[in-house]
């Protein structure tokens, strides 16, 4: 049960790509054309438990911004 509950993955890949490239939340936010949120950015940077959907709405909107061609492993290293 305890394992269930810990759906806290630390750091995820995502933080250092978008610090390197100089982006803020904000950057991916308005680059998107889904319904994504400061809040779900900042969940899926900090390696709070997202879905897969939401993982995906982040992954269009960087690689979007960053003019990439990343997968979410790229970002995200959990499943």
């Amino acid at each position: 049960m305890e394992e269930e509950n810990n759906r806290d993955y630390g750091l995820q890949p995502l933080d250092a790509l978008m610090r390197e490239a100089g982006l803020e939340n904000h950057a991916l936010v308005a680059a998107s054309t889904e319904q994504l949120t400061h809040k779900m950015v900042s969940k899926g940077r900090a390696g709070r438990y997202l879905s897969v959907r939401v993982r995906l709405k982040i992954l269009r909107a960087y690689n979007k911004v960053t003019k990439t061609n990343n997968a979410l492993a790229d970002l995200f290293n959990y499943h």
